[in-house]
């Protein structure tokens, strides 16, 4: 495994504040908390916000706006992530022989099966600025909308296409999934909260700098 990256910058000229393009987003940035599947905030994540290139957060506006229309509210759990923090992640599955959050995060695997089956990638979307983790907040009941797992759930459950889970719970996946195709965003086939922006700006650049609102305004 390796973690190494192939134009790596820490220009963050390019990207804005998500709450500022989208003011009535929620965020849970997963991240910077030790809530996640390694139990340590990750390396990287200085504030729990969410930075996104400005192409993507303007669509992502386009988005919420729909998702407004329809009773929802859009709640975002990671969006750019700096290569330190994969670089992160690729240690912790290489060498770290911690698996305090098996339970919650990856009880059907083992954690060397996180990179093979692609749930955690070596280098990842997130670090080019235009991929977000995001599912729907229901404004009637003041909760997340049911999709019949969790974010960050590495297993067959995530995928979008799972048919052991409900139809209603089916149905919320594909609503999420709709209202992102069709702004511009294109979903994976083993996360049924991931989504990157079909024309991302920099395909080929991957980007280093903290997600931090303040290193935004240098």
């Amino acid at each position: 495994m390796s973690a190494n990256f192939n134009n790596v910058t820490m220009n963050p000229s390019g990207f804005v504040l998500l709450s500022e393009q989208v003011p009535g987003i929620i965020q849970e940035i997963r991240y910077h908390s030790t809530y996640n599947f390694i139990g340590d905030r990750i390396d990287g994540y200085e504030e729990p916000v969410a930075l996104l290139t400005k192409e993507a957060a303007r669509a992502l506006k386009t988005v919420a706006n729909e998702a407004m229309v329809m009773g929802y509210r859009l709640k975002v759990y990671d969006a750019y992530r700096p290569a330190c923090a994969v670089k992160h992640f690729v240690l912790w599955g290489i060498e770290d022989q911690d698996i305090r959050m098996k339970p919650y995060f990856y009880p059907e695997l083992e954690k060397q099966e996180l990179f093979a089956k692609g749930y955690i990638a070596k280098q990842s979307g997130h670090s080019r600025g235009s991929t977000i983790d995001l599912t729907l907040f229901d404004m009637k009941t003041g909760k997340e909308v049911d999709m019949g797992g969790p974010f960050d759930y590495f297993g067959e459950l995530s995928h979008p296409d799972f048919k052991g889970i409900t139809d209603a719970q089916y149905s919320n996946r594909m609503r999420l999934r709709s209202l992102m195709t069709r702004n511009g965003f294109v979903p994976i086939d083993c996360e049924w909260w991931h989504f990157t922006l079909k024309d991302e700006p920099y395909p080929d650049t991957y980007f280093e700098f903290p997600v931090c609102a303040e290193y935004l305004r240098k």
